[in-house]
């Protein structure tokens, strides 16, 4: 397991208070801190086998602190990101964010909340185009619920060696991020390239 020593620094200046050190980490990793709160929450779900009351409120916890700091980045981007992009005659692009966030805002969302993408980007761009709060809070819990409790379930099936899968992959989030987004547009271009093709009626002659 190779861990990047900054981010061993950030997961021990939360650790030490149980839950509420978890809560606050994936409260302010929603927002703008960088490391992910399942590098806490793991351990936590190892120490609690055994207890399920426990490892369910530790999945409680982590998913919903997780959402109501994308509450706040939500509304962080609300509130200073079209200012941002004004001040520096972005406004062309604001509104592709609009549309974006429109059009895929809830998917985008529940991708987001479920997968390496970051979480808090889509945050900050839902706020900026001012999607609708109720189907963004609800993307998001059914994202977060999900993903940490597919961490939690995989971690009472098959213990240490998920453990080590889910390491692996969370030491290459943002590569993996990368690899997603990537894959993501390339799909959205060819789905927009099929829907555009045309016949030409004289094909059979």
């Amino acid at each position: 397991m190779v861990w990047m020593s900054w981010k061993e620094t950030i997961v021990e200046w939360f650790d030490g208070f149980g839950w509420i050190s978890l809560a606050a980490m994936s409260f302010t990793e929603a927002i703008i801190q960088p490391v992910p709160p399942d590098l806490l929450f793991l351990p936590m779900l190892v120490a609690a086998q055994g207890d399920t009351a426990l490892i369910f409120w530790l999945w409680a916890v982590i998913s919903v602190s997780s959402v109501m700091g994308s509450i706040v980045g939500y509304w962080v981007g609300r509130k200073w990101g079209r200012s941002l992009f004004t001040r520096f005659k972005a406004e062309r692009h604001l509104e592709k964010i609009e549309a974006l966030t429109i059009r895929y805002g809830t998917i985008g969302t529940f991708i987001a909340a479920f997968s390496p993408i970051p979480y808090k980007v889509f945050g900050w761009a839902a706020g900026m185009g001012e999607m609708k709060m109720k189907p963004f809070v609800i993307a998001g819990l059914l994202g977060r619920g999900l993903r940490f409790g597919l961490e939690a379930l995989l971690i009472g099936i098959y213990g240490q060696k998920a453990l080590d899968a889910i390491w692996w992959l969370l030491d290459r989030e943002v590569l993996i991020g990368a690899v997603l987004i990537v894959a993501i547009v390339v799909s959205w271009l060819g789905i927009r390239w099929w829907n555009g093709l045309t016949v030409d009626p004289n094909i059979h002659e």
